[in-house]
């Protein structure tokens, strides 16, 4: 049975975003075109009566909440309040009004920050709330299990149709590009390309290079996404979120080695142990997904080649996110 139709009107927070135009792409792709989307400047989603106000008037079927405030650990350490509140507040009022509006189905969006710095390996969806977090990024992720523990709350008191994917790290087109605020793997493109530019002799990186990461290329994510909201309605008693991923993870010194050599780098990168490394490893266990029939697509290598690519060209056109 099929849990979306092409008649649906679909909401997508955050269409501007890498992960939010990332889903319109697939949507639209694949036969949906009653997507609704909001600028900024028309809707500010922490407002809660603006949200409601613009539920009541545009009435969707389907929510798909891609909206967030994101960053990588230096953004995360320096601006703790803004991360919590400010996803609070988005989530919050994108959800609860949904539920108030009579939205059949909503898809909120996590991150595997979620899980607990020592999780066991390879990571299981039933590891949220076992352990402690991850210091450096504790406030998106405690406003993220907020969400979820929202959107399972309403399922359970009212039965409101709300699921979640976890996410794995992120990169691809449309991301958000600073040497110090991004994520590692724009952080590190950003980087690796001024450098080659500019015939730098080395590079520094943060930390050690030694912790192991997943990624996985947006619009594997954005797949995933259409995949559920299609075919998942989990039962009263099952988990109501799913991990998303690759199940494989690399050492950041090797990606930062690939993305050196991919810009053309030819001098010595250098690392600042000084610099917090986050938690050690953080590998996603996917099994519950691909069981049911999706897996990712894009290779590492090919995700590079082409986030690296639309990163150049929106680099000479100059309307890089920054």
């Amino acid at each position: 049975m099929r849990y979306l139709s092409k008649e649906n009107k679909i909401f997508i927070a955050g269409h501007n975003g890498m992960v939010g135009s990332a889903i319109a792409r697939k949507l639209k792709n694949n036969g949906y075109f009653n997507l609704l989307t909001a600028k900024r400047t028309d809707l500010d989603l922490t407002d809660q009566l603006s949200v409601k106000e613009w539920y009541g008037i545009n009435k969707p079927d389907v929510v798909v909440i891609a909206a967030a405030k994101v960053g990588g650990i230096i953004a995360n350490s320096t601006f703790p309040t803004q991360f919590l509140l400010d996803n609070l507040k988005i989530q919050n009022n994108l959800i609860e009004g949904a539920w108030e509006n009579g939205v059949e189905r909503l898809l909120f969006l996590g991150s595997s920050c979620i899980y607990p710095k020592f999780a066991s390996q390879p990571i299981k969806e039933e590891s949220l709330l076992s352990n402690s977090l991850e210091s450096t990024n504790q406030w998106y992720a405690i406003a993220k299990i907020a969400g979820i523990k929202l959107c399972e709350a309403l399922n359970i008191q009212y039965g409101f149709d709300a699921i979640s994917l976890m996410p794995t790290n992120l990169y691809g087109p449309g991301d958000y590009y600073h040497p110090e605020k991004s994520h590692v793997i724009p952080a590190l493109i950003s980087k690796f390309d001024r450098a080659a530019e500019n015939n730098f002799e080395n590079v520094v990186c943060w930390g050690s290079g030694s912790p192991l990461r997943e990624f996985l290329y947006v619009d594997d994510l954005a797949d995933a996404c259409k995949f559920v909201l299609e075919n998942w309605k989990p039962h009263k008693e099952e988990i109501k979120y799913l991990n998303v991923g690759t199940g494989n993870d690399i050492k950041i010194k090797k990606i930062a080695e690939k993305i050196a050599e991919k810009c053309g780098f030819k001098g010595e990168i250098l690392w600042d142990a000084s610099k917090p490394d986050g938690t050690p490893k953080k590998q996603l266990d996917i099994s519950k997904i691909t069981s049911m029939g999706w897996e990712p697509k894009t290779s590492f290598d090919q995700g590079l080649d082409l986030t690296i690519s639309n990163y150049r060209y929106l680099k000479n056109k100059n309307i890089l996110r920054q």
